[in-house]
């Protein structure tokens, strides 16, 4: 098993665009980081890597991961230029490398690229597990943040797919039923 925390990079949590309940979310997924780690089980981060100028711009401040989150030195990262953690990046050979099948996802942003990853996983085969509360994202025009993010919980847990199903667990209920 292994955690995937996508996206939590300090140019998505800015004054401009405050995310729900970020305090929270970042407490739950260094939760999640330290049982993890005490299981010996690997933490990977994914970092959008954006084009010229954009608040996730390589090698920019933006672009670093936020300083809040208990990340090591020797945390796999991985980039990405698109939603879908897994579209032209190596992250499916790493998980297959570290000969894991199952993932719990934790991250920002639960209308793009969590779920895009979500997703993506599911229909890898992947054993896919959703932290319910260790994903946020911002208001949108026609949506507020927690909205989004229960609907999308809602939606994780009622996708069909061919086989399995993708798990839905608040933090406290995975912390115990995985450690």
């Amino acid at each position: 098993m292994l955690l995937l925390v996508v996206d939590m990079q300090k140019g998505l949590f800015t004054d401009d665009t405050p995310r729900y309940d970020t305090d929270g979310v970042i407490r739950r997924i260094n939760r999640l980081i330290e049982k993890f780690r005490q299981a010996k089980q690997p933490v990977i981060f994914i970092r959008h890597d954006g084009p010229k100028g954009d608040a996730l711009e390589p090698e920019t401040r933006g672009w670093e991961i936020i300083d809040a989150l208990d990340r090591l030195p020797t945390d796999l990262i991985i980039g990405k230029r698109a939603c879908d953690s897994f579209l032209d990046t190596s992250l499916l050979e790493a998980i297959r490398g570290l000969k894991e099948n199952r993932l719990v996802i934790t991250g920002c942003a639960t209308d793009f690229c969590v779920d895009t990853t979500v997703r993506s996983a599911a229909a890898k085969g992947l054993e896919t597990i959703v932290a319910a509360d260790a994903h946020t994202t911002a208001d949108r025009p026609h949506l507020d943040a927690k909205t989004i993010i229960t609907h999308h919980n809602w939606s994780w847990k009622n996708l069909i797919l061919p086989e399995g199903e993708i798990r839905v667990a608040d933090t406290d209920e995975l912390v115990k039923a995985l450690f």
